[in-house]
């Protein structure tokens, strides 16, 4: 069974994907078909199903692993499928490890790693806070995705991105030691930890009912404010860190209430921004060969970003 960064215009396909969004519409002569988005564990396409009957519309469902047969065509510079035939499968039939993307390092790396920064950090306060929350939701911290579409939606994604935010921070605070190391590490580690109330899980990732009416950032500053409760941490260093994580996205328009008004809430908010951003463009530059440009990056201003030609010695 081919994968989905495998495939190529012009030929058809049969294989097992993982349908994680459906949309339904009529074309201008009145004729219903279904937008479906399908994912593997190499990335994500979205096909169209033209005429689809009920057997379709059940079998074509959110959650669902299908076998379908498709062509493979080009729409709008991008790949696109065709859906010409499909069916939903059992578990015994599906292969789940062909079907869920994951992080790029091993998860006893991660783990690893995350036990060697928990572990760094000195400041009572904030060990006692950012160790309180990752115990108190562990299992999904672990496993969870750091979002539904745009960067790091993998096993183990939210995991993987706040170790990579950490080891950035680690070398800006080495170059201006005058940041709160402590602060930055361990709210770097606990920043999005409101996505493991926001979404579902890392199969067939979708928002709760929690993540559409609250949003992570709310959730994630509630559950500071409990922990800090819970283990005795009051005053300024409780407001720092939940400040910390109400402004990572920076301002209004992305989400964030309040923008960064200290040192360093400012610092997590860029590496932040900084490590989803190179996230995005590297699943953007994976489909792309060097000397061509990729599909318009709607989360980065629209733009199309170049492949140079430079990056086939890597």
């Amino acid at each position: 069974m081919e994968n989905i960064i495998d495939f190529k215009e012009n030929t058809q396909v049969t294989t097992q994907m993982l349908v994680i969004n459906v949309n339904k519409g009529m074309t201008n002569v009145g004729k219903p078909y279904m937008t479906i988005t399908f994912q593997d564990s190499t990335g994500q396409i979205d096909g169209k199903k033209w005429d689809y009957t009920e057997i379709d519309a059940e079998n074509f469902q959110v959650g669902s692993v299908v076998e379908v047969k498709v062509e493979v065509i080009k729409y709008r510079d991008a790949l696109q499928l065709k859906v010409l035939d499909g069916k939903k499968l059992s578990n015994e039939e599906m292969d789940v490890a062909k079907l869920v993307p994951s992080a790029p390092v091993p998860k006893e790396e991660l783990l690893e790693k995350l036990n060697s920064y928990l572990a760094s950090i000195k400041n009572e306060a904030v060990s006692k806070v950012v160790s309180y929350l990752i115990d108190k939701h562990y299992k999904q911290y672990i496993e969870w995705p750091a979002a539904v579409r745009n960067h790091h939606n993998f096993v183990s994604g939210l995991m993987y991105h706040s170790l990579c935010m950490a080891d950035v921070a680690e070398g800006v605070c080495k170059i201006y030691p005058s940041i709160n190391r402590d602060v930055v590490i361990g709210t770097c580690l606990i920043h999005d930890l409101g996505k493991v109330i926001e979404l579902s899980g890392p199969v067939a990732t979708k928002f709760t009912l929690e993540g559409k009416l609250l949003g992570h950032i709310s959730i994630g500053q509630a559950e500071v404010r409990e922990a800090c409760k819970v283990v005795g941490v009051e005053g300024e260093m409780a407001v720092i860190l939940e400040h910390m994580i109400l402004s990572h996205h920076t301002k209004p328009e992305y989400g964030s209430p309040v923008m960064p008004l200290t040192r360093e809430a400012l610092v997590m908010a860029m590496v932040d921004d900084l490590d989803a951003k190179m996230n995005i463009l590297d699943k953007a530059y994976a489909t792309v060969v060097p000397g061509e440009f990729t599909t318009r990056q709607m989360t980065m201003d629209d733009r199309y970003f170049y492949k140079p030609l430079y990056t086939e010695d890597k």
